[in-house]
């Protein structure tokens, strides 16, 4: 199966990988950089429309580059306080090469309020900088969330869920489709 992703971060790219080999054979996945059009730092829907807007972009990508695939994916990380409190959260969407597509979204962590202004201004990975000091092990593979878990998760488990449940619509058929 060949896949190709909207991004070159090491973290998104075997966050699917191990999220697509729990129900695909033989997984070849392309990394390509394009843009979400949406802010650096995306708040609330913005998230789901960088993703959804990757998706899109990575398409015209392929077709422009004579690149086949069997699936496109991408996946935005974003803040938001649709449940009341500001979290960070990451969406993902998939469309395969028929046009079926499907969304995901990753646990939730919180972001104390006293940050929420600067994230906003700046993205999630400035203010952790700021916070904790910059790491380019953090910014290219495990992500903020593995130094505020204290190692108990990484960048790479959110999108490796995330793109898990975006799969369901994939993995069961017609059964819970549209």
């Amino acid at each position: 199966m060949k896949v190709v992703i909207a991004s070159k971060n090491q973290g998104k790219i075997e966050g699917a990988k191990l999220a697509l080999e729990n129900y695909y054979n033989d997984i070849e996945i392309i990394g390509v950089s394009v843009p979400s059009n949406v802010p650096d730092q995306p708040v609330d829907l913005e998230t789901y429309e960088g993703a959804k807007n990757r998706v899109k972009n990575l398409k015209k990508y392929c077709h422009e580059n004579n690149i086949q695939a069997d699936m496109f994916l991408a996946i935005e990380s974003g803040l938001t306080n649709r449940l009341g409190e500001w979290a960070i959260t990451n969406i993902a969407v998939i469309e395969d090469k028929n046009g079926k597509t499907s969304f995901g979204a990753s646990p939730s962590f919180p972001v104390p309020e006293r940050f929420v202004a600067e994230v906003k201004s700046t993205d999630f990975a400035q203010v952790m900088d700021k916070v904790f000091g910059e790491d380019k092990e953090r910014h290219n593979h495990a992500g903020g969330i593995q130094l505020l878990t204290h190692g108990v998760v990484s960048r790479i488990d959110l999108n490796r869920l995330a793109f898990t449940v975006a799969l369901i619509k994939f993995i069961n058929d017609d059964k819970w489709c549209d």
